[in-house]
């Protein structure tokens, strides 16, 4: 059985968006009991991935390691047609994935203890980002 959703979210900008519940409630509404979650973010400038959703200061020392790495504005930048952050943001998105799979057993994602599903929004203004989920498995 596969089902499919789209889910749109809105970013305030640039940073670490907490999904989890989101996907959650379309896995438990999809009635998969086991099988496997694949999400797909289909944009350039943000991507997914997986970290810890307990303690908040660890997601802003992901996205606080990522303004180091790839810092806003750099000369060397060339692709600089939507702004400072245009270059930056593709970068971030290429070292990160637009992609997750994740388990599902007893109609739950299989996540560790701490684990959560952000949206990584890499530009610094607001965007309505798409994240593809699709929902494969047996069911009640």
């Amino acid at each position: 059985m596969w089902s499919t959703f789209t889910l749109e979210i809105r970013t305030p900008g640039r940073g670490l968006h907490d999904i989890t519940a989101a996907v959650a409630e379309k896995v438990a509404a999809s009635g998969v009991q086991t099988g496997m979650c694949f999400l797909f973010v289909p944009h350039t400038s943000a991507s997914l991935v997986l970290n810890e959703n307990w303690d908040p200061t660890a997601r802003a020392d992901l996205e606080g390691a990522f303004d180091r790495l790839v810092p806003d504005g750099q000369p060397w930048f060339r692709h600089t047609l939507e702004g400072r952050d245009d270059m930056p943001a593709h970068i971030r998105a290429a070292l990160t994935l637009p992609s997750v799979a994740i388990p599902i057993e007893e109609g739950k994602l299989m996540l560790g203890t701490w684990q959560g599903v952000y949206l990584f929004e890499h530009r610094t203004r607001p965007h309505r980002r798409r994240v593809l989920v699709w929902l494969w498995g047996e069911s009640r």
